[in-house]
């Protein structure tokens, strides 16, 4: 855990001394990483038995924490959308 936060204080140190700099590549750096770390982890995936047993019940899972949390945003958005509006006197 301490490692984690101290790189990610680490690179925040970094960034903020590198501001002024152009760092155009680095975007090209960090996704082309995060596809490889998505494909690694693909792999490890499907070489676990336990995951690729139980995959219909975790897509199943998946589906309703998906829908249950958009769900839940678009409520809150639009019950604050709602409360703002009225505040400045307008009709939603």
């Amino acid at each position: 855990m301490f490692t984690v936060i101290g790189l990610m204080l680490t690179g925040m140190l970094l960034g903020y001394l590198l501001r002024k700099r152009n760092l155009s590549k680095v975007h090209k750096v960090i996704t082309v990483l995060i596809w490889v770390l998505l494909f690694i982890l693909g792999i490890e995936v499907g070489g676990n038995e336990q995951i690729i047993k139980g995959l219909h019940t975790i897509g199943l899972e998946a589906v309703i924490l998906t829908t249950g949390g958009t769900l839940g945003s678009v409520i809150a958005a639009w019950v604050l959308w709602r409360a703002l509006y009225r505040r400045k006197g307008g009709e939603a």
